[in-house]
């Protein structure tokens, strides 16, 4: 296939569903200056660790000035050139650091891409590979709650003094290597990306799980030269302003990351995708193997038992499983447990990419695949009559198995004996994403109501640095809810049998009628009339989830009193959740809008 080439931007470090998402870093000197007086041999070593007393909100604060914003953002759109430059200016970034690329070798490294699923096969490799009883690294994003949830060690996010520690001897590196010919800071990802990197060395993990941000080729992971193993999970349409609008595209650059001698693992793919990855893999010398479904791991035994719920994990625990053992074997780890043994038959001809041999899991294997968890996907957290369903998918076929799990997580369950369940859909998308594809599909699960509201946690997100993003405004925001809201109502009419209200035009005042204090109301339709399905649009979520569970999740305070006047939509809304036996909420459309919500709704995960 022909090479497709990126705009240059889309190779700095840009990450899924929002924050970090840009080019070249803006960032400001952080208020200590040009401190930490390291040599690069020490840092790489870990023998000087010296840092200023900076907080770690002082860490976080800095950190968020890489953000890049949208003027400059689209001044590199128009001006950078080859993307390939961008992966150059990478390495720059990781040498003025203090490393070369040559010492990511030592990190053993599995790296791992895809569209949908990849954070899962990753967090299913990781918990594997723990239970060998090794010391792990995972780098992931984008982040829910706390940005330290990047950077793992044996599955837990480094601690705040740590993050600390590193922040400040990666950032002053950085800014005393800055000359007229290298200027700049790296963006947010990218600076992240380099600080895992000293993290997993200077703390000696035995093996460093990688997600890459988007795509491959350009993404800014892919300057790792030598990983043990490489994983693509299921490929899908995202992103297409920087990957390319078809599948071939998209699969061009998730093959960037195949290496030459390196095995790699992908799941069952549409065909022309899978020869593009196959066609990738030649190129580069890379053998590529097309793991088998996961009942051919389970040998007529009983169902493996999996963490995370849902008929489409089983995909990315087998690619786990694969690249577990392959680690395992390439790293001639048989002292820690038996490798699994090859079941007979499993090697199939006449296939574009060969079918890699099923085997069967070892103890280890079987305990981190049950014991994987990766908040934000699949979960479910029940309080009392309100149980809420998290799930971040944010591509069309993410959301299809979204749609797929909800239905038999939720609406298969028994309802209540007086069947007074209240069904709520709170929704949210950034980026390119086509809304109105999304929302379609969320259609059968016949919502009562659909929430919409930007993932501001409060509307004053000064007070939540892990989660503020630059390069997002409320007004922004909230006219992409607005859309969302429009786009719902007239997805009901077009169903078919319905008779939903229609919001009233934009340029038509007083949609929005603030209460006492700022962004306490709701957009609310004209005038009162029979509703089907009614949506809502909130300015943030802690209001949102307020009114949703009407003071009966005992994390939630009832929403206050406005004194506005909603429209009866809220207030009967209001009452029929009140007095619901049961009310369901799904929770999807961004990782971003899941991990403010799981903030509000378990504030341990914030400490």
């Amino acid at each position: 296939m022909a090479e497709e080439m990126l705009p240059a931007w889309a190779a700095e470090g840009t990450e899924p569903d929002g924050v970090g998402w840009g080019a070249a870093g803006t960032g400001q000197a952080g208020p200590w200056g040009r401190g930490s007086g390291c040599s690069p041999e020490a840092m790489v070593m870990g023998t000087i660790l010296t840092t200023p007393p900076g907080s770690f909100q002082d860490a976080i604060r800095t950190l968020n000035t890489l953000q890049t914003n949208a003027s400059y953002l689209e001044q590199v759109k128009r001006e950078r050139g080859d993307p390939r430059a961008q992966l150059e200016a990478m390495r720059g970034f990781l040498e003025r650091s203090g490393l070369k690329v040559e010492d990511l070798d030592r990190l053993n490294i599995i790296h791992v891409t895809g569209t949908k699923g990849k954070g899962s096969a990753c967090a299913f490799t990781e918990c594997i590979l723990r239970s060998y009883g090794l010391k792990t690294g995972f780098y992931s994003s984008p982040h829910l709650v706390q940005v330290r949830e990047r950077i793992r060690i044996n599955g837990q996010p480094i601690s705040k003094e740590l993050f600390s520690k590193y922040f400040w001897l990666v950032y002053n590196r950085l800014e005393e290597t800055k000359d007229p010919a290298h200027a700049s800071m790296p963006a947010y990802f990218r600076f992240l990306t380099i600080m895992a990197f000293h993290v997993f060395l200077q703390e000696k993990v035995d093996l460093a799980v990688v997600e890459v941000g988007i795509g491959g080729a350009y993404d800014c992971t892919n300057i790792i030269r030598a990983p043990v193993v490489c994983g693509v999970s299921s490929l899908g349409i995202d992103h297409t302003s920087i990957l390319g609008d078809t599948m071939e595209k998209i699969a061009w650059q998730k093959g960037g990351i195949f290496k030459p001698g390196v095995p790699a693992f992908t799941v069952a793919q549409p065909e022309r995708p899978l020869e593009v990855l196959r066609d990738r893999a030649q190129e580069r010398e890379c053998p590529l193997y097309l793991c088998p479904e996961l009942d051919a791991f389970e040998g007529g035994h009983r169902a493996l038992e999996l963490g995370l719920a849902g008929t489409h994990q089983r995909s990315n625990a087998a690619l786990a499983l694969q690249l577990a053992r392959t680690w395992l074997q390439r790293r001639g780890c048989r002292g820690l447990g038996e490798l699994a043994e090859v079941l007979p038959g499993a090697e199939l001809a006449g296939r574009s990419v060969p079918l890699a041999p099923a085997f069967r899991p070892t103890d280890a294997m079987i305990q981190g695949l049950r014991d994987t968890e990766w908040l934000g996907r699949t979960q479910v957290l029940p309080r009392g009559p309100v149980t809420w369903y998290l799930d971040g998918a944010h591509t069309t076929s993410s959301v299809q198995a979204c749609v797929r799990w909800f239905r038999q997580a939720a609406l298969n369950q028994e309802k209540p004996h007086d069947g007074s369940e209240v069904r709520v859909l709170l929704f949210n998308a950034t980026g390119d994403r086509d809304t109105a594809a999304l929302l379609k599909l969320l259609l059968p699960c016949h919502f009562d109501y659909a929430v919409f509201c930007p993932n501001f946690t409060e509307v004053s997100v000064a007070s939540n640095m892990d989660q503020q993003n630059f390069n997002v405004t409320l007004e922004n925001a909230l006219t992409r809810c607005l859309e969302n809201q429009q786009m719902w109502t007239r997805l009901l009419e077009e169903k078919g049998g319905q008779d939903p209200w229609l919001p009233a035009p934009l340029r038509v005042g007083g949609l929005l009628q603030p209460g006492p204090a700022r962004g306490t109301l709701l957009l609310v339709p004209p005038a009162p009339r029979p509703l089907n399905s009614p949506a809502l649009v909130f300015p943030c979520l802690a209001q949102a989830l307020r009114w949703v569970a009407q003071g009966r999740d005992p994390r939630l305070a009832a929403p206050a009193a406005t004194g506005a006047h909603p429209h009866p939509a809220a207030s009967s809304g209001a009452v029929l959740l009140r007095e619901a036996a049961a009310v369901r909420v799904l929770v999807t459309g961004s990782l971003h809008l899941v991990g403010g919500v799981l903030r509000l709704l378990d504030p341990a995960l914030s400490q």
